[in-house]
């Protein structure tokens, strides 16, 4: 589908110009909402278009009959895909209450990965599977560089994807995203994040019925404000003349209560 242009699809205007069309007033007239503001500057963009013959629209129309085709067996193959999913809708639910996840991104994860995770012993198995691991430094003679490390290319290309989505969330994983983008760049952020996210999906596909909950954007924040009170306190204790033993308590079973569905 040809996406929007101001408020009015690039198709209304195609359209109108394959109709003859050829008035940059008139096709910015299409405009809809609030780009009608802006009607002044899309006419400007469409100036030229008086130039449009009835070449161009035999092309233009041969052109969006190739696109209308491929839409449509788009359309015919989703129904298939959505079919043969069907048995799996609580895992692809599941998926899709990650931050950055949809529809498709949960899709494709669950076609390389399939439902049962017993296959992969660890969270961290399946990250490795994946590719997305710090590469394994080490001296002694190498040809040439690794770029990255190698795995399920496919699903490697998924929590690309998902980790740049995320980046842009209000959520733990955006803040984590933001914070390696800023320290170590773009591309070992997405790694790192597609790591964290293929264990959160191993967790989350382990535990039939549990949903994915955020910890919130100020989460690391949070934390060094604790590790500040913890140093804090055991200073005052030391200073007394104490010896503080430091434990934390244990987790909360992930297949409890308060991490079902609603």
């Amino acid at each position: 589908m040809v996406t929007d242009l101001h408020g009015v699809t690039g198709r209304d205007i195609m359209d109108h110009l394959i109709a003859g069309e050829t008035s940059p007033k008139v096709l910015a007239q299409l405009a809809r909402a609030r780009a009608r503001r802006k009607i002044a500057e899309l006419a400007a963009a469409l100036e030229g278009a008086e130039f449009f013959t009835p070449a161009h629209a035999a092309l233009l129309t041969t052109m969006l009959g190739r696109i209308d085709r491929i839409n449509a067996e788009i359309d015919a193959l989703t129904e298939v895909i959505e079919h043969l999913l069907a048995p799996y809708e609580e895992q692809l639910a599941q998926a899709e209450s990650m931050p950055g996840w949809g529809r498709r991104s949960a899709q494709d994860a669950l076609a390389e990965t399939g439902p049962d995770m017993s296959r992969f012993p660890t969270p961290a198995h399946l990250a490795s599977w994946a590719g997305r691991t710090p590469l394994d430094n080490s001296s002694g003679k190498r040809k040439g560089k690794a770029k990255s490390k190698k795995g399920n290319r496919y699903l490697a290309a998924v929590t690309g994807e998902t980790a740049v989505a995320a980046g842009k969330t209000q959520t733990r994983e955006g803040a984590r995203y933001r914070r390696l983008s800023r320290r170590r760049g773009k591309a070992k952020a997405q790694v790192a994040l597609g790591n964290t996210q293929l264990k959160v999906y191993h967790a989350l596909l382990s535990h039939p019925g549990t949903r994915h909950e955020d910890l919130g954007p100020d989460y690391y924040e949070r934390q060094a404000s604790t590790r500040r009170q913890i140093a804090h306190h055991v200073g005052k204790l030391a200073a007394l003349g104490f010896e503080v033993t430091l434990a934390r308590l244990p987790e909360p079973d992930p297949t409890g209560a308060d991490n079902q569905a609603a």
